[in-house]
């Protein structure tokens, strides 16, 4: 069976974050999202792969190349405009044939959950249920059959949606070859399913998991849930006087000084410095050739590559970018005087401990505070002992 992967998005929601790479190479548990799905798919016994691509879609060809690397066949089709999942989709015609698996290329999925879903009849939709039912396409279901769609309602009938996975067959094609727009302006892939529910052949498969990271918060689960499963590799040098707690992996070329504690699950990429008397605690990743110095904190948090927290920083929930540097001291709150919910940008994050977000290429001075729920842009340049608090534009400048 072939595989369709609609890998084309920005991700909006994600930025700045994506201000200079796609969604789907966000990087969890150290590897891109997409390298995730695809490893899934492939150990669920697929090999044969078309991936979709539109946004910087270069990161993602040098990332993955022609699939060899990892065991599979890859090949690529461009969305030039961003026109809808059908439109995606319909630039794969005549790449795939008979039955086909099509799955977008943001979740997070174990390669048993697909597994079962492949032994379905097509067409099928994979289903999951969500406490934010009204972000996705909610379903409504009668004996396995699905009976209705609800794009994003902010009244949801239920909390089943669509999980944007699917078993489909080239008939698919012909059905996109004649859709018209959508109210919003683009060829929807539920359009094209709708004669499908009317004649009742649509079946609804619901997922024994499934992740969906909509926004930058729901990175921090989404790493948790991928470290989870990573069998702990120790491949760097680890001083005497350190102390790993639980799984903790050491990428190659990476030096734990020592009076440093790690506790897992953790990831520490290739050729890091971590330490001396640094202290990493659960659930946190950090990217290749990263700088974790003396002193510093980092808790529950997914760092780049290429990222330095030299001297008494401390980082807590919260996803930091590519080639930034904290300077001395500069420290980010996670934790509300009153615990409430912690907003961005007037969006709950439905977490009572958030840190940040912080694009790549941020340089902060001495001694910033950054307060809980900010989002710092791309490229942003913070003075010494700056407090900075809500939403900071890429490229901003603060004196």
């Amino acid at each position: 069976m072939e595989c369709v992967v609609l890998a084309a998005g920005e991700g909006r929601r994600m930025r700045p974050l994506t201000a200079t790479r796609p969604k789907v190479m966000l990087p969890l548990a150290n590897r891109p999202i997409l390298e995730h799905l695809i490893t899934a798919a492939r150990d669920a016994g697929i090999r044969d792969f078309v991936l979709v691509v539109g946004y910087r879609e270069q990161e993602i060809r040098d990332h993955f190349g022609d699939g060899s690397r990892f065991g599979i066949r890859i090949r690529y089709v461009p969305q030039r405009h961003q026109l809808g999942t059908g439109d995606a989709l319909r630039e794969a015609e005549g790449l795939v044939s008979g039955t086909f698996l099509l799955l977008n290329g943001d979740m997070i999925v174990r390669t048993e959950s697909l597994q079962d879903f492949l032994q379905c009849p097509p067409p099928a939709m994979a289903l999951s249920r969500s406490p934010r039912p009204q972000d996705y396409g909610v379903v409504v279901l009668d004996g396995g059959r699905v009976t209705d769609l609800d794009e994003k309602s902010p009244q949801p009938r239920s909390d089943l949606i669509n999980a944007g996975a699917y078993l489909l067959d080239e008939g698919i094609f012909e059905v996109l070859g004649s859709l018209p727009r959508s109210p919003r302006g683009e060829f929807e892939l539920t359009d094209a399913l709708s004669a499908s529910i009317r004649d009742g052949t649509l079946r609804g498969h619901h997922l024994s998991s499934w992740m969906d990271a909509g926004y930058p918060w729901d990175l921090l689960e989404a790493n948790r849930e991928l470290l989870d499963r990573q069998a702990p590799a120790r491949e760097g040098t680890i001083e005497e006087g350190v102390q790993l707690i639980g799984d903790v992996s050491v990428g190659e070329g990476s030096v734990i000084r020592s009076g440093t504690v790690i506790e897992g699950p953790c990831a520490i990429g290739n050729g890091c410095r971590i330490g001396p008397h640094a202290y990493i605690r659960g659930a946190t990743s950090i990217g290749d050739r990263c700088h974790i110095g003396h002193a510093s904190e980092v808790k529950n948090s997914v760092i780049f590559p290429e990222t330095s927290l030299p001297h008494f920083n401390y980082v807590a929930d919260s996803i930091v970018g590519s080639r930034c540097n904290f300077g001395a001291g500069t420290k980010i709150a996670n934790l509300r005087h009153d615990h409430g919910e912690v907003k961005v940008c007037g969006r709950s994050t439905g977490r009572t401990k958030f840190g940040a977000v912080v694009g790549d290429g941020v340089l902060f001075g001495i001694n910033c505070s950054v307060n809980t729920g900010t989002i710092v842009g791309a490229g942003a340049r913070i003075a010494p002992h700056s407090y900075i608090h809500g939403c900071i534009e890429d490229g901003t400048e603060i004196r």
